[in-house]
């Protein structure tokens, strides 16, 4: 496939253009471990302004900082529990985020008006372009709020034709970062570090209460060099308004109000085999997201493999969840909620528009 113009191989030469943009206060996609980021400098708030423009994404929801060294982490949070320094001599750099107090001079768009700031130290191409910016950048998933997460770069200019992407490949994990709270310690988001190995290091560890999702409004933005994110107007029919939880109902972390990930069609979400293989013969136009072995049960034509092992499950979920094969709704069955399945299955419900 032609690589689209605003995409970029990443190169030193790429990388220092990429840094220097962040430098002026302009957005960049960029490939992490987990998924694309779309990048402002965090210190900026008019230039995190323009990620919540870009996205459509709601104010109330806070931005994950990337830092690319401890020096970096102090320029953003403040004290760093004990129970937190321990996480991050054994997932950072990583798919790991913490959530602690945050320093006054960070803005409070980054963080949905909590005292707290999520923060994370990714790796490769990640930390290499943040280092070189000299700045923490703000990044959520580089992808139009409420759609499935970019995993690579032919996403993220799907959904922002005129951003300047650097192309990285697929990325490793697939699935965004675990965000991890603290007194007590507590898993806010479900990610690609999973809770059995958390536990190893934190065994009080506790989960947050579920709660109750809400849908934001979708629209397609404008993010040419000219606008840089300005929204100016909604391609297509809205499939929902944008409905909020409680005044005082903040969310404490990333990813945790809103429902996300939904594909352009119908998504079904079906607990047992048996299920899914009578609504699949009763509609024969629908395509099947499915693991390896359950791939024989249908015809070639009907099937976007996911894979053999959970890894290789959650690396493909997102680009299967965009495909454009011909298909009236996509199915999908559920996967065992343990390890990395929880962080599967937590995706998979937030995307469904029912489950059976």
């Amino acid at each position: 496939m032609r690589r689209a113009s605003n995409v970029h191989p990443v190169t030193l030469r790429s990388l220092r253009a990429a840094a220097a943009r962040l430098r002026r206060g302009e957005l960049v996609a960029f490939p992490t471990e987990t998924v694309y980021g779309l990048g402002a400098n965090a210190l900026d708030e008019k230039a995190v302004g323009r990620i919540f423009r870009a996205k459509g994404r709601p104010a109330d929801n806070p931005i994950i900082i990337h830092v690319s060294d401890r020096t970096m982490l102090r320029k953003v949070a403040g004290r760093v529990p004990a129970a937190a320094k321990a996480l991050m001599k054994a997932f950072w750099p990583g798919p790991l985020t913490l959530v602690l107090p945050k320093k006054p001079f960070v803005p409070s768009l980054v963080t949905g008006g909590l005292d707290t700031v999520a923060v994370r130290m990714p790796e490769g191409v990640a930390r290499d372009l943040i280092r070189l910016a000299g700045v923490p950048v703000a990044a959520p998933s580089a992808n139009l709020s409420g759609r499935p997460s970019p995993t690579t770069a032919a996403h993220v200019a799907h959904d922002f034709p005129g951003l300047f992407v650097l192309d990285g490949g697929p990325t490793a994990h697939g699935l965004e970062s675990t965000v991890v709270a603290f007194d007590p310690p507590r898993i806010l988001r479900h990610g690609a570090v999973t809770e059995e190995d958390l536990r190893v290091l934190l065994p009080s560890l506790t989960k947050a209460p579920v709660r109750r999702l809400t849908r934001p409004a979708r629209g397609k933005p404008d993010v040419s060099p000219k606008g840089n994110g300005r929204r100016l107007m909604n391609r297509g029919p809205s499939r929902g308004t944008q409905k909020r939880e409680p005044v005082g109902a903040a969310a404490v972390s990333p990813g945790t109000k809103y429902v996300h990930y939904a594909p352009s069609r119908p998504l079904i979400l079906f607990r047992r085999k048996s299920s899914l293989l009578a609504h699949a013969e009763a509609h024969p136009d629908a395509l099947v997201l499915c693991p390896a072995w359950l791939a024989p049960f249908f015809a070639a034509w009907r099937v976007v493999r996911l894979g053999d092992s959970i890894e290789e499950i959650a690396r493909s979920l997102f680009a299967a969840l965009r495909t454009r094969r011909k298909g009236t709704e996509l199915l999908v069955l559920a996967v065992p909620r343990r390890g990395l399945g929880r962080a599967v299955m937590d995706r998979l419900e937030r995307a469904a528009t029912r489950i059976v």
